[in-house]
């Protein structure tokens, strides 16, 4: 007995509980399962099966050309009816590589090799290549050739969509050189997949960029070098030809393409600039090949959010694919390309203002929105754009600093319901004002001192708008006290105050003003009164200071001045009732419940004043 053995027998005896199993167990996979589970939720389309059987045989070619450089690199795809076969002159297999590549799902023929160093030269796996081929195959039979074992007999795997298979040698003229033929049996219902003319389209969206010889029956699949890397007579003559790409990519001629060049991220393409404007919100599809296999055309993350007016189609070897292949990894890869690729796309605006302003104008007509997006983060854009963006004045659509170059003070609204209400006054006055009520509008004019200094920037309010109007003599305005008192007591329990004042256009006989804080103690007035006893004593709690809603009567116009002459108070209400809501239509604001009952209160008054009135002349 040895030594362990006798410590062993002298410890003390204790209970020990039954120790698990450790023997190791292999997950048992039902194939109809998995595939379900890749045509229904992995791939977004059958389609994808023909970019699986290229990735296959293009990795294969790279693997092989790394070991003998000048190795053949073709690809073959031949259709029969309801069968495919996709020929390639990669690596090859062997009986060992058939079982530990082929039987293994999510196995790598990289990695089963012992390559262990990043993968930057493949495409996809192998394994997972073949299985998604199930979306469209009941059948699958792969013969292959090992390039590295030349004396090795080729082999045969077959497999069905029950998730059986077999492997088999076979003679050595079944496949005299290296290289992998995978044969494809359509499953029911799936026949028009394999078709000739479907897997030609499909070939060709899927690998026009590949780098080897790729052919469906005759037809050549590839068309490399890019159109952004070809070579071109001139700059016109290669606008024109991207434009044709993009008509026939995209289905629009583009005002402009944008060189997506950068090498340090590994990219290279072009971004096609739509030629009408598009809503902020929509999200843009763009075509991105990684190592020249398309991987999608609708990756929406590969650009910031602001340059949503471009369309790119570009190929990288950089980014990273999700586990279907069919999108972008979020990742600090791709956060670094989406900021290199923006940069260029900034650069190509500045480029414009610098050298060709026509285009820039034409452009901004278009897609001012996005660039204003841009330019509310990017305070050099903004300096650079200053000339260039438009925005609704009330001097005419100008950009910024023309309009700064008329007015010492830049007042803008926060609202277009707010400019409304005081452009034509304010205008009349010579108080000029900016429409900041549009998308990013009032943020850029904020902004606006922070790269012209000294410039000053106000925000237009009510009494801001009251004091650039002229007063009315005192003794007039005492004789018509009687008159603007009652129509003061009629719009009190409205929120709203009273002022006459002297203004231009003649035209218009009464203003409603007010702004932001005026209206939420309105809003929070109204809610008070509607609300039970503990509510209406928490928003009583709230009553702000801000100053009310006024509706300023215009001296000069003859209709006011007929107004004050009358002696009965209430008739004095209900036309002071008409202006209130006659001044609310004009400035195109929304009315409330007791707006609007104003407004019919109002037009039924006039029109019994106005019966009569005709009776008694009667």
């Amino acid at each position: 007995m040895d030594s362990q053995t006798s410590q062993s027998s002298q410890a003390p005896q204790q209970s020990r509980s039954p120790q698990p199993s450790r023997t190791p167990h292999t997950f048992q996979v039902d194939l109809r399962g998995l595939v379900d589970l890749l045509s229904h939720h992995l791939y977004s389309s059958p389609k994808v099966y023909l970019r699986e059987l290229l990735q296959n045989a293009v990795d294969a070619i790279t693997a092989r050309r790394a070991e003998e450089p000048d190795a053949p690199a073709v690809v073959r795809l031949y259709a029969e009816s309801g069968a495919l076969r996709v020929e390639d002159s990669g690596v090859g297999l062997t009986e060992t590589d058939v079982h530990d590549l082929l039987a293994t799902i999510g196995r790598s023929s990289k990695r089963a090799e012992g390559v262990q160093e990043a993968r930057s030269d493949f495409l996809g796996q192998f394994g997972i290549g073949l299985l998604a081929c199930f979306v469209v195959a009941e059948r699958i039979r792969v013969v292959s050739r090992s390039a590295r074992t030349p004396d090795a007999a080729p082999v045969e795997w077959t497999a069905t969509d029950d998730g059986s298979y077999t492997v088999r040698t076979l003679p050595d003229d079944a496949r005299p050189e290296p290289g992998t033929t995978v044969h494809l049996v359509a499953r029911a219902g799936a026949a028009e997949w394999l078709a000739e003319d479907r897997v030609l389209a499909l070939a060709r969206d899927f690998g026009s960029l590949l780098p080897y010889d790729v052919r469906v029956g005759g037809e050549e699949v590839t068309g490399l070098p890019a159109p952004w890397d070809r070579p071109y007579p001139s700059p016109a003559n290669r606008r024109v030809a991207l434009a044709r790409h993009c008509h026939d990519l995209f289905g629009f001629t583009p005002l402009d393409s944008i060189a997506l060049d950068v090498p340090l991220a590994g990219v290279r393409g072009v971004a096609y600039v739509l030629p009408s404007a598009v809503s902020p919100a929509q999200r843009a599809g763009h075509r991105v090949h990684l190592k020249g296999m398309l991987l999608t055309e609708r990756a929406e993350q590969l650009l910031p959010d602001w340059a949503f007016f471009v369309r790119c189609v570009l190929d990288t070897d950089s980014l990273r694919p999700t586990a279907s292949r069919e999108a972008l990894y979020e990742d600090e890869t791709l956060a670094t390309v989406r900021e290199a690729l923006g940069e260029r796309i900034r650069s190509w605006l500045t480029g414009l203002a610098a050298g060709d302003p026509e285009r820039l104008a034409a452009f901004l007509s278009v897609h001012h929105l996005g660039v204003k997006s841009l330019a509310r983060h990017d305070k050099e854009m903004l300096r650079t754009m200053l000339p260039w963006l438009p925005f609704e004045t009330t001097d005419g659509r100008l950009s910024l600093e023309e309009f700064a170059q008329r007015h010492p003070v830049v007042h803008y609204t926060r609202t277009v319901e707010e400019y409304r209400q005081v452009a034509p006054i304010a205008s009349a006055q010579g108080v000029g004002v900016i429409n900041g009520g549009y998308t990013y509008d009032s943020e850029l004019v904020e902004a606006l001192p922070s790269v012209r200094p000294g410039m000053v920037v106000a925000e237009l309010d009510a009494d801001t708008v009251t004091a650039h109007l002229d007063g009315v003599d005192p003794a007039e305005e005492l004789a018509l006290s009687g008159f603007l008192a009652a129509a003061r007591a009629k719009l009190d329990p409205l929120g709203c105050d009273v002022v006459l004042r002297a203004f231009h256009p003649l035209s218009v006989p009464a203003l409603h003003l007010d702004d932001r804080a005026a209206r939420h103690e309105q809003a929070r007035a109204e809610a008070q009164e509607q609300a039970d006893d503990l509510w209406a004593g928490i928003l009583g709690s709230l009553r702000g200071s801000a100053p009310r809603a006024r509706l300023v009567l215009n001296h000069l116009n003859p209709l006011i001045r007929k107004i004050g002459s009358l002696g009965d108070p209430e008739l004095i209400g209900t036309a002071t009732e008409s202006l209130y809501g006659q001044a609310l239509l004009m400035a195109q604001r929304p009315l409330r419940p007791a707006d609007s009952a104003l407004l019919n209160r109002a037009f039924i008054g006039l029109l019994e004043w106005a019966t009569n009135g005709e009776e008694g002349r009667r």
